[in-house]
């Protein structure tokens, strides 16, 4: 079973449809939350607009392995899954940063938080009943399940932050981010590293017979 014979002609489209939609609004809200994060001095709106970038990345990359045997669909979550694990590793240096003293300001991260709650809600949503069709789409459910609840944190830290008038709540939650993507990250590589294998396997009894 040679790469060129891993590429199906029966594309479906419904996946191709979905992922291009939630790449769309990935994309339009890491610029959203990257300028907020920037003007409210928070780590985990900045946190979660670099979470944003990469999964339109991956999302991008989804797209074209949609449609394509199971060796390139383990790629992409090879791929999905370092990007996740490079995420938890940013979030960790941005905590160290934040300790110098900035307290975020709690209005705006509020207000970009339900934005994003709501569009990575509908991403969720327009995944669900794909998650289990294979390992590609399986991968991009678990990076929007992520976001969901990374946006769920910035909304509780922001409360924090507005009771307590520290940076603290905004440190904690950037430490549960990053062990987050660091979990999600395991999960995503070893299906991938499983999908690989059997790939391997069932070229290797190909070229045999």
């Amino acid at each position: 079973m040679d790469e060129c014979c891993d590429f199906r002609f029966d594309i479906p489209e419904r996946q191709r449809r979905m992922l291009t939609i939630v790449l769309w609004i990935n994309a339009v809200m890491f610029v959203v939350e990257l300028v907020a994060g920037l003007a409210s001095h928070s780590t985990a709106l900045l946190a979660d607009s670099v979470d944003m970038l990469g999964d339109a990345i991956v999302y991008g990359f989804s797209l074209y392995v949609v449609g394509r045997g199971t060796a390139w669909q383990a790629r992409a979550a090879l791929l999905k899954g370092g990007i996740m694990a490079a995420f938890g590793a940013g979030v960790l240096a941005e905590v160290v940063k934040i300790a110098r003293g900035l307290v975020p300001s709690p209005d705006l991260m509020i207000g970009i938080g339900c934005l994003a709650f709501a569009a990575n809600g509908a991403v969720l949503i327009f995944l669900w009943r794909h998650r289990g069709d294979d390992i590609n789409m399986r991968s991009a459910w678990l990076c929007s399940r992520n976001d969901v609840i990374a946006n769920a944190s910035v909304l509780l830290a922001a409360g924090g932050v507005a009771l307590t008038g520290s940076a603290w709540p905004d440190i904690l939650v950037g430490l549960a981010i990053a062990l987050m993507f660091g979990t999600s990250a395991v999960q995503v590589l070893r299906d991938a590293r499983h999908q690989s294998s059997q790939t391997n396997a069932a070229r290797a009894r190909w070229k045999q017979s």
